[in-house]
């Protein structure tokens, strides 16, 4: 199996992980929640000299998807993703990006929406959908269990989970779907996530203070 590589762009004033996915060798790939400042986003395509040949989203939150229409437009590429319980967030992202002065902000609907069990093509390789609700109502997860590898979003950060303050936010769906979905893949599965530094399935379970075994006041 070839390498697939990952380059990280930090985007909107939330600096959120828009990642691109992409196969050494066929330099084929996918960019992953395109939030916005695709002028960077297209920069490090260029640079790379990746073809793109689907943009996914994780969720539907604005730093994640509001530029995912314009680039879906400049690219000529469907939008795969995330599950349809996220259409309400997806539907809003314009007004959302008046809130936080994301300029651009287009609301967006996805060529396929996403279940569990669903897979997409990522340069050639297979990645299994989990549906991870609980920071929104359709997170999902992206997991290559071959390559030990996963792109979580914003479920699950090292250190830290998904925030379920806002809109269909929910901390018992998000433990329930950290524990019962994630962490089940396995220690040596390492993750990108939607902000800050990745990390391994492993060390959140012995150590994260809201879901890992050590977690207090947690049911």
């Amino acid at each position: 199996m070839s390498t697939l590589r990952a380059a990280i762009i930090p985007v909107t004033p939330f600096q959120q992980n828009c990642t691109i996915v992409f196969d050494e060798e066929t330099k084929h790939g996918v960019v992953i929640d395109p939030g916005g400042d695709l002028d960077q986003i297209g920069a490090a395509i260029d640079e790379l000299g990746l073809t793109i040949d689907t943009i996914l989203l994780t969720h539907g939150h604005i730093d994640h998807a509001a530029g995912a229409d314009q680039l879906r437009e400049g690219l000529g590429v469907e939008i795969v993703g995330p599950h349809e319980a996220d259409k309400p967030l997806l539907d809003n992202l314009e007004k959302q990006g008046a809130v936080y002065g994301i300029a651009g902000a287009r609301n967006v609907t996805p060529d396929r929406w996403l279940n569990e069990g669903d897979s997409v093509e990522i340069a050639g390789h297979a990645f299994e959908v989990l549906h991870c609700p609980g920071h929104s109502p359709g997170s999902v997860v992206f997991v290559n269990k071959q390559a030990r590898f996963a792109i979580v979003g914003d479920v699950l950060f090292r250190g830290s989970i998904g925030r379920t303050d806002l809109f269909g936010g929910d901390f018992d769906a998000l433990a329930k779907s950290i524990r019962e979905k994630l962490f089940p893949l396995g220690d040596d599965v390492n993750f990108l996530c939607g902000h800050g530094p990745g990390g391994s399935i492993g060390e959140e379970r012995r150590t994260n203070p809201f879901v890992g075994e050590n977690a207090q006041g947690i049911a």
